[in-house]
Parts: C-alpha cells; sequence; structure tokens
C-alpha cells in the first residue's frame, strides 16, 4: 500500500491534489466570460427557455426524445394537480443507425413515426442530444451527429423547421433542447407544489452537462433580450478546459479520438472512466508496482469499461481484472489506484456543482433550497459516487458558502423534460 501511495503522490491523481476553491474560482470566471462572449471553454449556451414560466396544463403535447441510438416520443399532459399523462408512446431506433440515408428519409422517418400523435395537438417538445445551435425561436441547427447515425445531409440543417414542413405541419409550435435542460425542466415539474429557489440539471453518465437558470441581464452575448426575464443556459461543462490534467490524464486523453476536446469530462464520466483507470495500471504496471504476471496481464488489457470497474470495487470475482491480478497485495494496489481515481472525479463533480450553485446566488435558507435534477448512470450505480459528491460538497458548502440544496432523480426525464419545454407559457 505504500507504494500505492507513493505512486498516487507522485503523479498528483488524489482527491487531495484538487482545491475545490481555486476550481471554483475559475470555473466562475470561464462561465462569465462564456456568457459575455469572451473567450472560455464553456460555451454558455443560450437555451431561450424561460424555465421560470408556469406550464399550460391539462394541454396535450408531443414529447419526442432523440440521442444516442434511440427514438422515443409519446403523448404528454400536465394534469391540474401536477401528475403527468403520458400515453401513446413509441419507441425505435435513430434513423441512420443501419446505413446511411438522405436528409428527406431522416425527417420523413421521424415524421411518420411522431404523425398520428402530431395531429391531436399544437405543439411539439423535441429533447435532440446531439450537438446543435439553438436558435431564438427554438429551433435548433444541428452541428453534428455522432458517429452512430449515419445522415450526412441533415447537419447544418434546422431540425423544427425540417421536421414541421415533412409533418406538413408548419403552424405546430416546436421547441428544441438538449438532455441536460430536459433534466431540469423535469425536476421542476416532479416537484409541483413545492417551493425552490432556483433548479439546476446535470447529467453524470456516458459523458457530462451542467445547465442552470441565468438572468438575462448577466448574459452580455445577447444584446436584445428581455433584462427583466431569465433563461436556461446549458454550459457544456464537459469542455471546462482549465482542471489539472496529470500525466497520467494527459497519456490518457492521447488514446482518445479527440484529443485535447473535453478533457474535464474525460476526467470524470462514465464513457472515459475506465479507460483513465486503466492507463492508470498500466503506468504503475511499467513503474515495478505489481508482479510480473500481475503487470504482463494488464498490460495486455486493451479495454477496461466503467461498469467492469464497478464490478471490480463492488468485489464482484468475475471480470477482466480480476483475472488480471496474481496475489493479494497486487489487489490492493489496483483498489488504491481505482478508488483514488473516483474520489478524485467526484471531487471535480463537487468543484463544477459548487461554481453553478454559488453562481445562482440562490438556495440561502432551507425554506427555498436549489433542486439539482440528476441523471446518468455514473452517479447513480458507481460504488459510493453519490455519497462522495455529496461529501465535498457538504464540506466546501459551509460559513458564507452555505447554500441549501436537494437532489432528486426523475424517471423518463428526457421525454418529461421536452413536454414540458413545449408547455411553458411563453411557448
Amino acid at each position: 500500500m505504500e507504494s500505492a501511495e507513493k505512486f498516487l503522490a507522485a503523479h498528483m491523481i488524489r482527491a487531495e491534489d484538487v482545491s475545490i476553491q481555486s476550481m471554483v474560482d475559475d470555473f466562475t470566471s470561464e462561465m462569465i466570460n462564456g456568457l459575455n462572449g469572451l473567450k472560455s471553454s464553456l460555451r454558455m449556451i443560450p437555451t431561450y427557455i424561460e424555465a421560470d414560466n408556469k406550464f399550460l396544463t391539462d394541454t396535450p403535447v408531443v414529447a419526442i426524445d432523440a440521442g444516442g441510438t434511440n427514438f422515443r416520443a409519446a403523448l404528454v399532459k400536465i394534469k391540474g394537480d401536477g401528475n403527468l399523462d403520458i400515453s401513446s408512446v413509441v419507441n425505435a431506433g435513430m434513423p441512420g443507425l443501419d446505413g446511411e440515408i438522405s436528409k428527406s428519409e431522416f425527417f420523413e422517418i421521424i415524421a411518420s413515426k411522431i404523425k398520428p400523435l402530431a395531429e391531436k395537438c399544437e405543439r411539439i417538445g423535441f429533447c435532440f442530444s446531439y450537438p446543435t445551435e439553438i436558435l431564438p425561436n427554438k429551433d435548433g441547427r444541428l452541428l453534428q451527429f455522432c458517429k452512430e447515425v449515419k445522415a450526412p445531409g441533415v447537419v447544418g440543417q434546422l431540425i423544427g423547421k425540417n421536421l414541421l414542413e415533412t409533418l406538413e405541419m408548419p403552424e405546430k409550435k416546436i421547441v428544441l433542447l438538449n438532455d441536460t435542460v430536459a433534466t431540469l425542466l423535469a425536476g421542476k415539474s416532479a416537484t409541483f407544489g413545492k417551493t425552490y429557489d432556483t433548479f439546476i440539471g446535470y447529467i453524470l453518465g456516458t459523458g457530462t452537462n451542467t445547465c442552470y437558470i441565468e438572468n438575462n441581464s448577466n448574459i452580455g452575448k445577447l444584446k436584445d433580450s428581455d433584462i427583466t426575464k431569465s433563461q436556461i443556459i446549458n454550459i457544456e461543462s464537459g469542455n471546462y478546459g482549465n482542471a489539472t490534467q496529470t500525466d497520467i490524464d494527459i497519456l490518457f486523453d492521447q488514446t482518445t479520438v479527440n484529443p485535447g476536446d473535453y478533457t474535464f469530462e474525460k476526467m470524470i464520466s462514465g464513457g472515459y472512466l475506465g479507460g483513465l483507470c486503466l492507463t492508470a495500471l498500466k503506468t504503475a504496471s511499467a513503474e515495478g508496482l505489481f508482479t510480473v504476471t500481475t503487470a504482463e496481464r494488464i498490460k495486455s488489457l486493451n479495454e477496461l469499461t466503467s461498469e467492469e470497474l464497478n464490478s471490480f470495487i463492488s468485489r464482484d470475482i468475475s471480470g477482466s481484472l480480476n483475472n488480471c491480478i496474481d496475489t493479494p497485495g497486487d489487489d490492493e494496489i489496483v483498489v488504491a489506484i481505482i478508488e483514488s481515481i473516483i474520489h478524485r472525479a467526484a471531487k471535480l463533480v463537487s468543484g463544477n456543482l459548487a461554481a453553478v450553485i454559488l453562481k445562482t446566488n440562490k438556495g440561502r435558507t432551507p425554506a427555498r433550497p436549489i433542486l439539482i435534477t440528476v441523471e446518468g448512470s455514473l452517479y447513480y450505480k458507481l460504488l459510493n459516487m453519490r455519497y462522495l459528491i455529496g461529501m465535498y460538497l457538504n464540506e466546501y458548502l459551509t460559513g458564507d458558502k452555505t447554500r441549501y440544496i436537494e437532489f432528486i432523480e426523475v424517471r423518463q426525464s428526457s421525454l418529461v423534460g421536452a413536454a414540458l419545454a413545449a408547455l411553458t407559457r411563453d411557448s
């Protein structure tokens, strides 16, 4: 264990090597720069969705959730008591998964799935979780697809406009948003009748992102907005660029498909945490921390997923990493390295959340806390992750930084949030 501690200290890949205060100061500065159109690793994307508005009740809306490889749609209605009525659910794969399709084919496939629903209502909420530029009219222009969806003709196109034209329903109102914004809205609806000072949406799954509600008066890059109002800002926090990378972080980053991009996401999220830990274990193998047999087996591993990582630290005896361990001493060192990286990830997440919490300037009394709605498998399934994030946040949010916060999970948050975006009274 002493060798593991020396290794972790030498590579500075421990929670104690992260200063939440320094991170909060810098993250906040990046947020302010992004809001004002200055150079920043945080894009601070306006959504033009005024989350402080009330939702229309007893009004049916088409809710669409498209992201990754999955497509879902449903009719949703908020009842007068705040409960949701979800019906006519459609589940399918995203168009363009089985081979390249044209722009017209892409929209025709989606239109065919939702047309029976759209004929029953006047509003559509579309959670479209691909990189998209949101416009003041709440439509969005696709910037790129993930590699699974092959429809290159859709890139650069207005998603809402093209869908409505394909449906031959140009009079319908459509609102585009991403999954993080949908998560925030879903949390607001799930607490119908309760009083909160403000709302934050947070994703910690394969990737990571954060959104919150900002006063328009603080968004300097929007010249014509009503400064008496507010809107949800999509931070794109996974691209935060000033978290201190260690030599192991940099080495791992070079193995990814987009070196130098989304470096913060690569330090904390489920799509990368397994690979980061494997890079650390291979570095430890090269530095002689393990027996020869364990070192050679670790060096031969080509991949380590976050699910496999979780199985190992949960003491599941199956799995590729378990098969690498030759001695109990090696096992202790592997556990120490993995747990250190997980603790650091939790502290980095806490710094991200703390910066956003303090930026809202809300939640100063227990009667009006901040509600943080969280979505993502890493947050809920990785051993001790929720506990560690809460621990580091509680340690930091004390004294003059004391803020009252609550966490909530909402099932089908992307679908629910899509509906609510279309049901805000200004939509």
